[in-house]
């Protein structure tokens, strides 16, 4: 990690992808690149990460997989500028567009059922839950002061194809919140694979796949595990995403 005037420069895959990073901002976790690995894209499928943050996600994908096309779209220009960056950083200019504005009036930004596929790392916490004395970026990642999980969703089905497929990564403590409004907006979850930090331990985060008019069955995959023990090393599994 790189440190320089107040950002950091990170990296994945052995140095392939590089993020930069406010040190006091918004930085990923390892959700995101979670969310990136759980996903399998097709050739010529056309992606939107809503709320792309410093664009992470589609930096992932767009590494993982490099016959698709990305669209961004983040509220937060601070945000929207980073990403830019990023984008750029890894010549990824020609696949990946950075889309400034709300996901909650996505009918100005961007056609409906444009794209294949939406990826989303929404916000996790109520406003008014947990710390509020975080810096602005982070406030607005963590907590759902700008959109609740309701308005991802709503914003996820309007732009998504019919049988278009949706993914997100969300807290196992508030997984029956999202399920909920999966189905509520026509989103049928399809997948779904709960994520342990360590064998034995309360379940963290849920990955959940759904499409946009599918027929109601769920398959639940094995778990995943992010460390062999309690106070280990990271599973192979989890080591795998971050070699890519």
């Amino acid at each position: 990690m790189h440190v320089k005037d107040g950002l950091t420069e990170d990296s994945l895959f052995g140095g392939r992808i590089r993020c930069t990073q406010r040190i006091g901002g918004y930085r990923f976790s390892l959700d995101a690149v979670l969310l990136g690995n759980f996903i399998k894209i097709s050739r010529g499928d056309q992606i939107l990460d809503l709320g792309c943050g410093s664009g992470i996600i589609s930096l992932i994908l767009a590494y993982r997989w490099h016959d698709c096309l990305f669209t961004g779209l983040e509220l937060q220009q601070p945000l929207v500028d980073l990403a830019k960056k990023n984008v750029a950083d890894n010549n990824l200019q020609e696949r990946i567009e950075i889309v400034p504005g709300d996901l909650r009036h996505i009918e100005k930004l961007l056609p409906a059922g444009k794209f294949d596929w939406i990826i989303c790392n929404p916000p996790y916490r109520k406003t008014g839950t947990g710390r509020q004395n975080l810096e602005a970026e982070q406030l607005a990642a963590r907590h759902e002061t700008m959109a609740d999980v309701a308005a991802v969703v709503k914003a996820a089905a309007w732009a998504l194809r019919n049988k278009g497929r949706a993914a997100f990564v969300y807290p196992a403590v508030r997984g029956a919140t999202i399920l909920h409004e999966l189905k509520n907006y026509g989103l049928e979850p399809k997948r779904m694979q709960v994520v342990y930090s360590y064998p034995g331990s309360a379940a963290t985060l849920l990955l959940v796949e759904a499409i946009k008019g599918g027929g109601e069955e769920l398959s639940i995959l094995s778990p995943f595990y992010i460390y062999k023990e309690r106070q280990g090393e990271y599973s192979a599994e989890m080591e795998g995403c971050y070699r890519g």
